[in-house]
């Protein structure tokens, strides 16, 4: 992973450098020298951010209904409840 530190103006100027730069790893913006803003690939933040997939977008991903699988039945018998 690399660190790229860029000042706000330099950010201004080449916009698609710093983009470039955000996805081999994090960009640092400075303001006036100091660290201001980070640039993360969409992917790093989610990671960072801990979200996944929904079981609704991982289900609609292209190519599952040529994936074939089968479930054993199960032959355990129902048991009745018991309540305490």
């Amino acid at each position: 992973m690399t660190i790229t530190t860029l000042s706000s103006r330099e950010l201004n100027q080449d916009v698609s450098r710093a983009k470039k730069a955000a996805g081999k790893g994090p960009v640092i913006i400075t303001d006036r020298g100091k660290p201001a803003h980070v640039l993360l690939s969409f992917e790093e933040y989610q990671r960072l951010t801990g979200q996944r997939r929904t079981i609704v977008e991982a289900l609609s991903m292209p190519g599952l209904s040529e994936i074939e699988i089968e479930f054993p039945r199960s032959r355990a018998l129902p048991r009745p409840a018991t309540f305490e």
